[in-house]
């Protein structure tokens, strides 16, 4: 297939670029500078360099493409983007059978003890802008795909960095985001490609569709697996978005578990090491 991607450079679209080549896909990377188009033409894509909210560009290039997946997530601007983006894939896509992936959040969903795709979006703060752009593409005529990530760790990045090197007391014990108690659901950067290439290419997997290994954990366990003898130290919860900000410790504090039975259906099979057991192996040898 011919694939347009997004985002191709960051911490889950690389690993996707490197999962569509070696498919087979055609793929089209869009990038913003020289240098990230030599890193997408190295990895063996096509390089389009230019500017995303440029809706009437994008959508051109959407129509060339047989699928696409948005995964860019700049620091700032995010909700501007995803509305330029999903006026260009409707404008691209609707009606046509193409499909166009975009890609949401676990957050989104807030706190909740067996999230699936029909659980009432609870967003937090942080992310609240996401169902008002996500529902108008779902409403839209094109054959859309939200992809919903639990928490991505693997390959030595991601957001469990901040409980396994996160601030430490001056006794040296690693700090809880909050009491620790609550839950995180998780999935492997490598099993979220598997998953994004089916969205891609699944005829089934239009709507919502949460990506998650089924095996939450809470951060307090993580932690402690991390920090060894020098322990764990819990704080307030205000402490806490004091500390990072109040809008992500937020989220951060949300206590969620979800199973991702509907991508199972699709034929989708988490097989690496759960995060526990790499928390685990990678304080044994450090």
């Amino acid at each position: 297939m011919r694939i347009l991607l997004t985002g191709s450079t960051g911490y889950i679209g690389s690993v996707l670029l490197e999962r569509l080549v070696a498919s087979g896909h055609e793929v089209t990377a869009v990038v913003r500078t020289p240098e990230a188009a030599a890193r997408v033409v190295a990895a063996g894509a096509r390089a389009a360099e230019g500017d995303l909210a440029d809706t009437a560009w994008f959508a051109g290039l959407l129509a060339d493409a047989d699928a696409a997946a948005h995964l860019a997530a700049p620091a700032e601007g995010a909700a501007a983007l995803n509305e330029a983006v999903v006026d260009a894939a409707i404008d691209a896509y609707a009606s046509t059978g193409r499909r166009f992936v975009l890609t949401s959040g676990i957050w989104l969903w807030g706190s909740a003890s067996d999230i699936t795709e029909e659980t009432p979006p609870r967003a937090p703060e942080l992310v609240a802008w996401r169902v008002p752009v996500e529902e108008r593409l779902l409403a839209s005529d094109v054959d859309a795909t939200v992809l919903a990530p639990a928490v991505v760790y693997g390959r030595g990045t991601g957001l469990l960095g901040l409980i396994t090197d996160g601030a430490r007391t001056p006794e040296g014990a690693l700090r809880l985001i909050g009491d620790g108690e609550q839950h995180w659901s998780w999935v492997h950067v490598e099993d979220l490609a598997v998953l994004y290439e089916l969205a891609l290419t699944h005829p089934a997997a239009s709507g919502r569709l949460i990506a998650s290994d089924g095996a939450p954990a809470r951060v307090r366990e993580i932690a402690e697996r991390a920090a060894g003898d020098a322990g764990v130290a819990a704080e307030g919860a205000g402490a806490s978005r004091e500390r990072l900000g109040a809008a992500f410790a937020d989220a951060l504090l949300l206590d969620q578990r979800a199973g991702g039975e509907r991508a199972r259906s699709l034929g989708w099979t988490p097989v690496h090491t759960s995060v526990l057991d790499e928390v685990a192996v990678a304080a044994s040898v450090s």
